[in-house]
């Protein structure tokens, strides 16, 4: 459809949906814009019926009637009852899921999508509270350059090539994949698909593609076996340990239980004349744990890693801004 068309379509239902009245087709041609530009009558008729006919297929509830019974001619609206979204009701569960959705994804291909999915809720009248700080905040970072293009073969169905490190950081070689699936399992992300190479399914690490994702013929000729999990697959064929860090805090006392029961007290410590132990814990993710750490407000301070303390300080003032 050409951009004029388009303009012409929508500058035609917000006419018909501003009216109650049945407007006649003369009446129209001179309130949209792109009918006037006819050479004659006949033209614009033609037109004017492609365009009705083009609206009835997507959908749009056009209405012919007379406002009167000695009216002449026929004229058309779109009532706004036949027109606008219906009620939307989400179960709670539902809504949060909608809430976790948004704050999952921290990537510029998915963080705009799961906006604009809150946004037409809200519009709709659901209300999703996305404001709450949540004790745990899920995360799932995608600052892999590969992560894009592949998630675009994906959904093309296109085969892909790329240079892929191994753990032997000298040792590069080139792999051409039918892609699956892209998907996170420990806080890596992985491609999944038939490697051509080798004949057979495996995974890749994201981290591990070394330059760009390259585009191997036609599109919409890879399909996903339906018998795969893809999770599953890259659980059972990796083999790297997830990644752990210490990291030591200030609790105080009597209070953080949830961090206490996990953690192991090293000593003691008085911060502003309150008094506390000194605890060693161990944790997987630094970023997630950042969000659970703030979880517990003035009763756990980071003392190490620096990165972590600077962390939680940034998320305890993005919930006192809010305030």
């Amino acid at each position: 459809m050409s951009v004029v068309r388009a303009e012409r379509l929508v500058n035609l239902v917000l006419c018909l949906l501003s009216t109650r009245q049945f407007l006649p087709a003369e009446r129209i041609r001179s309130i949209v814009p792109g009918y006037n530009d006819a050479p004659n009558d006949d033209a614009f008729y033609r037109t004017f019926e492609r365009d009705k006919t083009e609206l009835r297929e997507l959908g749009i509830p056009l209405e012919t009637g007379r406002n009167w019974s000695f009216d002449k001619v026929e004229g058309y609206r779109i009532a706004r009852r036949d027109y606008e979204l219906g009620d939307i009701e989400l179960e709670p569960d539902e809504a949060a899921a909608v809430a976790l959705a948004v704050r999952l994804w921290d990537s510029p291909e998915l963080t705009g999508a799961a906006h604009g999915a809150l946004l037409k809720l809200r519009a709709a009248g659901v209300e999703v509270d996305q404001g709450v700080p949540a004790v745990v905040e899920p995360k799932v970072r995608t600052t892999e350059p590969a992560f894009a293009p592949l998630l675009a073969a994906v959904q093309a169905g296109q085969t892909v090539s790329f240079d892929y490190r191994r753990p032997n950081p000298t040792e590069l070689r080139s792999r051409t994949l039918e892609p699956w699936g892209v998907v996170s399992w420990r806080g890596r992300w992985y491609v999944v698909g038939h490697d051509r190479d080798r004949s057979a399914p495996r995974c890749f690490r994201l981290s591990r593609i070394v330059g760009d994702v390259r585009s191997v013929g036609r599109p919409g000729v890879v399909r996903r076996p339906a018998d795969v999990d893809l999770l599953k697959f890259v659980a059972s064929t990796s083999s790297e340990p997830p990644e752990t860090a210490t990291v030591r805090l200030w609790l105080a006392n009597g209070r953080a239980a949830g961090l206490r029961r996990r953690a192991t007290v090293v000593g003691e410590r008085t911060i502003d004349d309150v008094p506390g132990a000194v605890v060693e814990l161990e944790v997987l993710h630094t970023d997630s744990a950042a969000s659970w750490i703030a979880g517990y407000g003035e009763d756990a301070v980071v003392l190490e890693p620096d990165v972590l303390r600077k962390a939680v300080h940034e998320r305890l003032l993005a919930v006192a801004e809010a305030r």
